[in-house]
């Protein structure tokens, strides 16, 4: 089935999952538990696009965006919460390398992540982000325990950072 969804559009039914922009159709489906190359871009099991690559400012890290535009079930206050403690989690590592700013993400349809390379083993910090993408917050969870156990309490999502504080005030 296609759905014309205007100057973005056509939109197209991919296996079972969300509708995928024509172009996205032929993009690879990424499995959780498979292998994850260092960049590329793939369809998520939850229905969602992942991209993989350097980041542009910060030469030790990689950028991790994950859309979901055309499937607002994954937009819930729940996985927007778990992605932002994901994201505060792997900041904590960038803070004892001695690097410094703010989490790469964001909440809705665009979610981004900046990882520090070798620091979470991108198999795993993707594997989190999969699972919270499928409803299971059990590997994201375990993600920011190990984090806080190494760097204390990491943020919750509805607090802001002092940056945040200071912009507010």
């Amino acid at each position: 089935m296609t759905e014309d969804r205007g100057a973005a559009g056509p939109y197209i039914e991919y296996d079972g999952l969300p509708v995928l922009h024509g172009s996205e159709v032929k993009l690879p489906l990424i499995h959780p538990y498979a292998p994850v190359p260092a960049s590329g871009r793939y369809v998520t099991p939850g229905g969602g696009r992942l991209t993989i690559r350097k980041a542009e400012k910060n030469a030790a890290h990689l950028r991790l965006t994950l859309d979901h535009l055309g499937c607002p079930a994954q937009c819930t206050e729940e996985k927007d919460a778990a992605f932002r403690r994901l994201a505060l989690a792997v900041e904590g590592y960038c803070v004892a390398a001695g690097c410094r700013h703010r989490p790469a993400f964001s909440d809705g349809v665009l979610r981004c992540f900046e990882v520090r390379t070798a620091a979470v083993p991108l198999a795993v910090f993707v594997r989190a982000v999969l699972a919270v993408e499928l409803g299971d917050l059990g590997p994201a969870d375990r993600l920011v325990e190990e984090a806080e156990a190494r760097f204390g309490p990491v943020r919750r999502a509805q607090e802001p950072d002092a940056e945040d504080q200071a912009e507010a005030g």
